[in-house]
């Protein structure tokens, strides 16, 4: 059986659209077009994946506010923006919310595809780990592939899908500086420059909330970031 996908948009030929070929894709698909009937839905049952347009009907901010109701009830839920809105202040806010990525609406349906594979392939993998490489440690900071958590310090760290696998791509070769490119091919992800740095920045902020002083993502400017030991 496919994966669950939800679609949250208002507009209906464009919501029928990237069902239809989903579908194709093999993929089991729902559509809701505002945000009550598909907060009702999620309070029952959690997709595999949602996709959200952030304006429906009369709420302009409405896919905002279900991310940070889905984000409250799973920290690894992928979640996707797909939206006509274009600037900086609301893919900062969309990222700063919890989702994985933020893609507009002139995005091609193959890259599309594309994108929520390489989300469920990460998905897969965190689930799946490898019994001799589920549990990686640095110091005071802990990944545990095999329940999907990270602690630093003894306390745990809420990160999203996208944020684990990042922590594990700079983790795992602490000292090694990894530019954007290589943390996308090491992360299995496709997103672009300004959506790697929102990521590094809300990942650092996590960790700050349970240390003050933590500094271990380290920016090596023109070049990319590294772990520090």
């Amino acid at each position: 059986m496919g994966k669950h996908i939800a679609i949250v948009e208002d507009e209906p030929a464009i919501r029928d659209n990237y069902a239809d070929v989903l579908r194709k894709q093999g993929y089991q698909v729902e559509t809701w077009e505002d945000r009550p009937s598909a907060m009702q839905a999620f309070n029952l049952r959690l997709p595999d994946l949602v996709l959200l347009d952030i304006g429906l009907g009369d709420e302009i901010d409405a896919g905002f506010e279900i991310c940070r109701e889905l984000r409250a009830m799973s920290a690894t839920l992928p979640i996707m923006f797909l939206t006509a809105r274009d600037s900086d202040f609301d893919t900062i806010a969309g990222l700063r919310l919890g989702a994985d990525d933020y893609l507009t609406k002139d995005i091609s349906l193959p890259h599309l595809v594309a994108r929520i594979a390489a989300l469920f392939r990460r998905l897969d993998a965190l689930e799946n780990p490898p019994r001799n490489d589920s549990r990686l440690q640095r110091g005071d900071l802990i990944l545990d592939l095999d329940r999907l958590m990270v602690t630093w310090k003894d306390q745990t760290v809420d990160l999203t899908l996208t944020e684990f696998w990042m922590v594990h791509a700079l983790a795992r070769r602490p000292g090694h500086v990894r530019n954007r490119e290589q943390l996308m091919q090491d992360a299995s992800i496709y997103v672009d420059d300004s959506t790697i740095t929102s990521h590094i920045k809300r990942i650092r902020r996590k960790f700050s909330r349970i240390d003050d002083g933590f500094d271990r993502i380290e920016t090596v400017y023109g070049m990319g970031y590294r772990w520090l030991e």
